[in-house]
């Protein structure tokens, strides 16, 4: 079998929703991922075999396979072909998924995976929403609600669940949030996103350019406190979930070059920036929805004959506070290992893009630490989780 190789991966900075990227459309802002790969590689457009694309919110102007309506709106040929993944906010670390198991077979050499989302020109549950309210159904099936009877799934009821269960109080996730944005300041500053994040044009909401480069992820409070965090207002009444204790909506693409031995001679022998040496998956409560990646972590190191203390860094997708917290808490990991750049409170979580992102942010960290391992998992809707090991080379 051969070997998956991340060769390059870039991101954008995170818009807020209806900031400086909320002009972009977003086959557009992954069409400028894709030609970014294609210049930082010097890479023949022949040799991509296929595009991968992670996309949750896929109506409007991201339906009719974004994947390859970014491939129509990049400088790549036609030939390229392209397909969009959902598996909701891991749809893009399931695009890396797949195209590493594609080179991996050596049924394909060099992939792109990536991910999207415009959470401004795109609302967040859109798809479900839009056509339930003109008449055409609900995702929920008469046996998925026999099954789960009076059962609404929600990531918000989630989250405070999983606070619950794991004796997170709001003062601990108010702490959370604030270290989340004093670490992503700090990443800043210090210009460790520099390598990873493609500027772009400021695009207002109108679509009219600013005449400013966006560079800087717009979500970070470089004067965030605790007292501004524990002021804002609870979510639920008595609940432990506030808006500063989760994720930030926004708007943001990234792609990963994947590629094996022939595909890396092919493209001139450049080299990688990591190996991928194990990826898993697992379903859990979709009640709960969140707490999936705390049993899908030892499945994903027992597979790769690893131990927790073997993994450098981790990347926890900050979707609200209590889940790295539970992860941590369940794992009794290296709370200093964890989303040492910041994470999804401070940098945003445009949902299908994240898994890309995060990916972009480990191995690039990975690199700049001279660390070896890095471990990526994210909680996805449905109550699933994806668990990516990657191995600097």
């Amino acid at each position: 079998m051969h070997q998956a190789f991340i060769v390059a991966a870039l991101r954008t900075a995170g818009g807020r929703k209806g900031g400086r990227l909320a002009g972009w459309h977003p086959a557009d802002l992954a069409a400028q991922m894709l030609d970014a790969l294609v210049a930082r590689l010097a890479l023949d457009p022949a040799l991509i075999d296929d595009v991968i694309i992670g996309c949750v919110s896929q109506v409007g102007e991201q339906t009719f396979n974004v994947a390859r309506n970014a491939i129509l709106a990049s400088g790549l040929p036609e030939s390229v072909p392209g397909v969009t993944v959902d598996r909701q906010c891991g749809s893009s670390q399931q695009a890396l998924h797949f195209a590493a198991q594609a080179v991996m077979a050596g049924s394909m050499d060099v992939v792109i995976a990536g991910g999207v989302e415009s959470m401004t020109r795109v609302p967040m549950g859109l798809s479900a929403t839009l056509p339930l309210k003109n008449g055409f159904g609900h995702y929920m099936s008469p046996a998925m609600r026999a099954r789960y009877p009076g059962v609404q799934f929600s990531q918000f009821t989630g989250a405070e669940r999983l606070a619950v269960k794991y004796g997170l109080g709001k003062d601990a996730l108010d702490d959370y949030a604030l270290a989340s944005h004093q670490r992503a300041a700090a990443a800043t500053r210090e210009g460790r996103f520099g390598p990873e994040i493609v500027p772009l044009p400021a695009r207002a909401a109108d679509g009219e350019t600013t005449g400013e480069m966006h560079a800087v992820d717009e979500g970070i409070r470089f004067d965030a406190t605790r007292e501004g965090i524990a002021a804002v207002k609870r979510l639920a009444e008595g609940g432990r979930i506030t808006a500063a204790t989760a994720s930030q909506i926004s708007d943001g693409a990234a792609a990963l070059v994947v590629a094996n031995e022939r595909g890396l001679k092919a493209m001139g022998d450049p080299k990688p920036l990591a190996a991928v040496r194990q990826m898993t998956v697992v379903g859990h409560d979709p009640v709960i929805m969140l707490e999936a990646p705390v049993p899908a972590t030892p499945v994903a190191l027992r597979k790769a004959g690893l131990k927790l203390a073997d993994i450098d860094l981790y990347e926890v997708n900050e979707a609200f506070a209590s889940v790295p917290l539970a992860w941590l808490k369940a794992t009794g990991a290296d709370p200093s290992r964890l989303n040492v750049n910041g994470g999804a409170i401070a940098l945003g979580h445009p949902l299908g893009a994240s898994g890309a992102k995060l990916m972009t942010t480990l191995v690039h960290a990975l690199a700049a630490r001279g660390a070896r391992y890095g471990l990526q998992t994210m909680c996805e809707g449905g109550g699933l989780a994806n668990v990516t090991i990657v191995e600097r080379v």
